[in-house]
């Protein structure tokens, strides 16, 4: 139904939280978007009885435009980008920002995927303004670095520039990578401490976040998968199924839940931090981080609708 001016029915707000200024910011050149997101996000809020202000910004201004969205003191900043900048957003924020709100811009989208339930980000934003309620979330924080849904350090990590290339139709692409993440694959083994204990060497460590582990109710820690394979074959198997997505289920792989972690390599560390690949120095911290930002989304036990979870 609409209204008298064309406009579509006022959809009713979220109970939970006092909604009444938002800022959106939107990258078109990230994977999930595309050029008309923009246009599109502001035609949906017309739907809400609230003051939306929808800002696109290409990259090298994505940054600088949340941090514009933050000044003005709105209600919530929802950003629709890819997963780097998710990350960027919910740490400009931290405890003291506004609320936060990662719409699913990019390709893997895990944090926006764990709050929200769906990769499409037109449903993630409906939930958002009308079941949201304020969540705090833990994550980590590797090297200054955060993340906020899991993070994987060895060299498993070498393949997601290849897994990624594969998703994006680039054979060539994804060969070159895969033939460097082979070359190197047991040439990065890696020493973790966990929780200021002995040394354990490993190819990899796996780390989930309370966000989305099984193994804890209540955010206690991050848990820690230290992953000893003993073939290159069960390097690639943990690889190809993205390492994180059946833990429990594999006998070269033991978990634990732990609150810091000290990891050291003879050469830079390959990781992936929330579906993003980076590169590490050879010696890190990783902290639990039992309060790291406060977000605008459902109560955890919603179920997955609207697009894959």
């Amino acid at each position: 139904m609409t209204d008298v001016a064309g406009r579509p029915e006022s959809a009713l707000l979220t109970p939970h939280v006092a909604l009444r200024r938002v800022e959106i910011v939107v990258n078109p050149m990230s994977g999930g978007t595309g050029p008309e997101a923009a246009t599109e996000a502001r035609d949906l809020l017309r739907a809400y009885e609230l003051e939306a202000n929808v800002v696109e910004a290409e990259p090298p201004r994505v940054e600088a435009a949340i941090e514009a969205a933050f000044a003005t003191n709105p209600d919530v900043v929802f950003v629709l980008a890819g997963d780097g900048t998710a990350r960027t957003a919910a740490a400009m924020a931290g405890l003291d920002g506004p609320l936060v709100s990662p719409l699913p811009g990019g390709t893997m989208n895990l944090l926006p995927k764990a709050l929200y339930g769906t990769a499409d980000w037109r449903v993630a934003l409906h939930r958002a303004l009308t079941e949201g309620l304020e969540r705090t979330v833990s994550g980590g924080e590797v090297a200054g670095r955060p993340f906020y849904c899991a993070a994987v350090l060895g060299s498993p990590a070498l393949w997601a520039p290849a897994r990624e290339a594969v998703r994006n139709r680039r054979p060539t692409l994804a060969y070159l990578h895969a033939r460097r993440a082979m070359r190197r694959a047991f040439t990065t083994r890696v020493r973790f401490k966990l929780d200021g204990e002995e040394f354990h060497r490993a190819e990899a460590l796996g780390l989930l976040c309370p966000l989305i582990s099984k193994a804890m109710d209540e955010p206690t820690g991050l848990e820690a998968a230290l992953i000893k394979p003993s073939r290159a074959a069960e390097v690639f198997r943990l690889a190809a199924t993205a390492v994180f997505s059946d833990w429990r289920d594999d006998a070269s792989v033991e978990t634990r839940v732990i609150q810091r972690v000290d990891a050291w390599s003879r050469q830079r560390i390959p990781a992936i931090l929330d579906g993003e690949p980076v590169q590490l120095q050879p010696e890190v911290e990783v902290k639990f981080l039992p309060v790291a930002f406060r977000a605008l989304a459902p109560a955890r036990d919603l179920s997955p609708a609207g697009g894959s979870a």
